[in-house]
């Protein structure tokens, strides 16, 4: 099973020294989010500094930018870093569309299914000059007279779909070349809930088990004291719990009592009820927080169900000093 890194930095040049330090460690996938920077400038400048791990967009809002925009974007970093790029897509919850991005959700699974189509054929052959157009519900393009005027290095750059809930992993299945988990997630509900669903989307479509890569994310801290690994990871659970979206998932492991009391406090501005209102239990469920052997126990579990794990730090409800140390024993713990 391999491991990936979410690197983490106050300032970029920390990004870009964790990314280094993620090579040089052997792991295998350096995963850029999109909320606090973008995806994209990070994923750049971290191909510059580096020359074997592959870096992907862990994960990309699909609709916030068009697809011929998305396209660019993934062919130029595919040429920067010598084709070790992944175009990893989510379609966000519709309030952050929707208010910080003026975006257009619309039918999500519908609308990601169209962005991905869009952007396969530009990068595969917008370098020909040939027309796409395609009217979809909730995308189109008519792009008549355009050519991009370089030899790409790949026309089958790799995308991911990023879900939790059942039709977008069907989706996953069906379309994608890879699939990545949310940062928090647990081993039966993969199991459970989402696996039978890409399997469906597998089958519908006619693939196979081995088009698909599967990324697990685990979000993960590790301390000798198993409880004080637990408070520092709480505020980041605290964080996906106070969003109306997730309560089904938080209900699916029997904590949606502690979601709903966590969206209350949320709503009063109360983060340290937050993170006092998430027990240590809820912690354990949904990341890997503890002692070393914990950690590692937990982690070895998923071998043989998923092809990698993406390990990152915490970065919600936690001092920018947790989320650094938390960062520098992820990579002490598991650099080869």
């Amino acid at each position: 099973m391999r491991l990936g890194l979410g690197p983490w930095g106050e300032t970029v040049a920390e990004v870009l020294a964790a990314t280094s330090a993620a090579e040089d460690g052997g792991f295998e996938t350096a995963w850029f989010p999109e909320l606090h920077r973008t995806a994209f400038i990070p994923a750049a400048a971290a191909a510059s500094k580096t020359s074997r791990i592959a870096i992907g967009t862990g994960i990309a809002l699909a609709f916030v930018r068009s697809p011929l925009t998305l396209a660019l974007t993934a062919l130029d970093l595919d040429e920067i870093t010598d084709g070790r790029f992944v175009l990893g897509l989510g379609t966000g919850v519709a309030r952050l569309n929707h208010d910080w991005h003026n975006a257009h959700f619309g039918k999500p699974v519908r609308h990601l299914r169209e962005t991905v189509s869009i952007v396969r054929q530009i990068i595969e052959a917008s370098h020909k000059g040939e027309p796409i157009d395609m009217e979809g519900g909730d995308e189109r393009i008519r792009l008549h007279g355009y050519r991009r005027p370089f030899t790409p290095d790949r026309t089958d750059i790799p995308i991911y779909v990023g879900s939790m809930g059942p039709l977008m992993s069907r989706l996953a299945g069906e379309i994608a070349d890879g699939w990545i988990a949310l940062e928090l997630g647990s081993l039966p509900h993969f199991e459970g809930e989402v696996l039978p669903q890409i399997e469906a989307g597998l089958s519908k479509a006619g693939r196979k088990r081995d088009s698909l890569t599967m990324v697990a994310s685990a979000c993960c801290v590790i301390h000798h004291d198993s409880h004080e690994a637990k408070r520092r990871m709480a505020g980041l659970v605290a964080f996906y719990a106070s969003v109306r979206t997730y309560t089904s998932f938080f209900a699916w492991h029997g904590f949606e009592r502690e979601a709903l009391a966590i969206q209350e406090l949320s709503r009063l501005g109360d983060t340290t009820g937050m993170i006092d209102a998430c027990p240590d239990e809820m912690v354990e469920t949904f990341t890997l927080a503890g002692t070393p052997d914990e950690v590692r126990q937990r982690l070895a579990a998923y071998e043989g169900k998923v092809d990698s794990v993406k390990l990152s730090p915490p970065t919600h409800h936690v001092p920018h000093e947790v989320t650094r140390e938390a960062q520098h024993s992820i990579l002490e713990l598991f650099s080869t």
